[in-house]
């Protein structure tokens, strides 16, 4: 994945306002993948533009304050508060300092980043109103950090060249390029945006205290906890530990052996993490793996399916053994490995195991090393989008699902496909959206409990 992202703000003269705010006055545009964002109706005289006039100072402030949460953090919380603050850190209408700005979220999933631009609102008297562009844009997350970075240089650049050379910009950005400097710095950065907090605002010793759990569980598993932990009122305390974890593997977990866990014979050919959208890498996993085990368009027992995984069919029909908070695989564990489902549900059990398996098979093109910790859980970074697209894939083929249904959509035949295949409801909705052929209004409870979801995206 890479596609292309401009920043851009054309000069335009302002004769009164702060100096900053004069020297860095100008049109502002934004475009991702060659598609307009910012694109409005200028309301004083009907006419159409590519952007607002605004200063680009406060934009550059926002970018770099909010650098590290849009760069890793994911999810928006549940809960108001914490959605407000989340909104602060990713809308751009937050930005304020009296323009209208445009109305577009940025957000990334770890390896890609997200821009969503819609029609402003609500607003009676405006000078300019944005149409929107009515979808999401992907590129890479490195795509963002460079077309950032080459905006907030332009900003300082026009400071400069008009001797403002020590505004609160100037002390942001050299924050932020000695945070981005040092290792470990970053590593506490992070892992702090992926919790939801800004720069300082968390228990540093509570911090700390997780970082030294990557040792033991991996750094990109640790990031996978963090993110789940946003789903809980207090993230910092709500994060689970890796005590927490291996109490939770000996407790309430089952025996598996991974040297007897499905392997993928080749992978030549198969998408690195990235590269494309995590749907379209699970997805292509798992039919990998269909092909290789002549599954052709067959249900897959639990029996097989929990040898896929090294482990005996009791972990998909003992479903008093749960998990309190995520599914996992820990590895290690007294030389063996242990895993943890959490649902209550035979279905979703099944598509829990199904998620693990994807996830240690794609251990390779997800570039993780040293991972003792393959977690399934509730958030949407790549890691788990992808799972949620191998898990549904492998068990309910898309191609199998479409031709058992032979175009008849209705709720009670969808039913009757989700009992073939041992999957819940949900997952045979989601693959309906997301291969086009029902619409989002038509299952809209499938959207929001990312056991069945995927991606918001059409997967065909």
């Amino acid at each position: 994945m890479s596609g292309n992202l401009t920043i851009s703000l054309s000069p335009e003269t302002l004769d009164s306002g702060s100096p900053e705010e004069r020297a860095t006055f100008g049109l502002f545009a934004m475009t991702a993948n060659d598609r307009l964002l910012t694109e409005g109706i200028a309301t004083d005289g009907n006419t159409v533009r590519h952007g607002p006039y605004v200063s680009g100072y406060p934009l550059a402030e926002w970018l770099v304050w909010n650098w590290w949460r849009i760069r890793w953090e994911s999810n928006r919380p549940n809960e108001a508060v914490a959605a407000r603050r989340w909104d602060f850190a990713h809308r751009m209408q937050t930005v304020g300092d009296g323009y209208h700005w445009p109305n577009i979220t940025i957000f990334s999933d770890g390896l890609n980043s997200f821009l969503t631009s819609r029609p402003s609102s609500g607003v009676a008297t405006v000078l300019f109103r944005y149409v929107g562009a009515y979808r999401r844009e992907e590129v890479s997350a490195t795509t963002l950090e460079e077309s950032v970075d080459g905006y907030v240089s332009d900003i300082l650049t026009r400071l400069e060249s008009n001797d403002l050379l020590t505004t609160n910009l100037h002390n942001l950005w050299n924050d932020l390029q000695a945070e981005r400097a040092d290792p470990e710095l970053s590593r506490y950065r992070k892992l702090e945006a992926q919790l939801g907090f800004e720069p300082d605002d968390a228990e540093r010793e509570v911090i700390c205290r997780h970082l030294e759990d990557a040792s033991t569980l991996g750094e990109e598993a640790l990031g996978e906890l963090a993110a789940d932990a946003t789903f809980e009122s207090d993230p910092l305390s709500g994060m689970l530990s890796a005590h927490d974890i291996a109490d939770v593997a000996n407790r309430r977990g089952f025996d598996a052996d991974l040297d007897d866990a499905l392997g993928i014979s080749d992978t030549r050919g198969l998408a690195r993490a990235g590269d494309v959208e995590a749907w379209r890498m699970g997805k292509q996993i798992a039919q990998r793996i269909r092909e290789q085990e002549s599954l052709d368009g067959r249900a897959i027992p639990n029996e097989l399916l929990a040898e896929f995984a090294g482990a005996s069919q009791v972990l998909i029909s003992n479903t008093h053994r749960r998990s309190p908070n995520v599914s996992f695989v820990l590895n290690g564990v007294d030389a063996h490995a242990r895993v943890s489902l959490r649902s209550r549900w035979e279905t979703g059990r099944r598509f829990e195991l199904a998620r693990l398996v994807g996830d240690r098979l794609a251990n390779v093109q997800m570039n993780r090393a040293n991972e003792n910790l393959y977690p399934a859980t509730r958030s949407y970074s790549y890691r788990q989008k992808m799972q949620r697209a191998f898990a549904a894939e492998l068990l309910s083929p898309f191609a199998a699902v479409d031709d058992m249904l032979g175009g008849d959509y209705s709720e009670e035949r969808q039913d009757e496909v989700a009992e073939h295949f041992s999957v819940s409801p949900m997952t045979i909705q989601a693959q309906l959206v997301n291969h086009g052929r029902i619409n989002q209004e038509d299952a809209p409870e499938i959207y929001g409990r990312g056991g069945a979801f995927m991606d918001a995206r059409r997967m065909a």
